[in-house]
């Protein structure tokens, strides 16, 4: 069972009063946090922001490579390259089926 790190920082509200927010952190989050942190010169508090904000972003479907494309759900295709031909489940089928599989 893993443990978890409780991490607070202080945040200020729109009275400009200090809060102290308290969260539970597993130690392999708290551990990769701490560490972007350090790289990233900043705060354990906006390494966490960054690594939040980072991951609600909604994925870019620009091509990650000419060969790849990145669809809106995050998935990673091969870009059509305008040569050759397409493979379809059929024609998969049909090979299996004549090399008795």
């Amino acid at each position: 069972m893993q443990s978890i790190r409780y991490v607070a920082s202080k945040v200020n509200v729109v009275h400009n009063a200090s809060m102290r927010t308290t969260v539970a952190l597993d130690d392999d989050v708290y551990e990769l946090a701490t560490l972007y942190a350090k790289g990233r010169g900043v705060t354990l508090g906006a390494a966490i922001s960054e690594l939040v904000r980072k991951g609600t972003e909604t994925p870019r479907t620009e091509s990650i490579s000419p060969r790849l494309k990145r669809l809106p759900n995050g998935m990673l295709i091969f870009a059509s390259q305008g040569k050759g031909r397409v493979i379809t489940n059929e024609m998969v089928k049909e090979a299996l089926e004549e090399d008795d599989y």
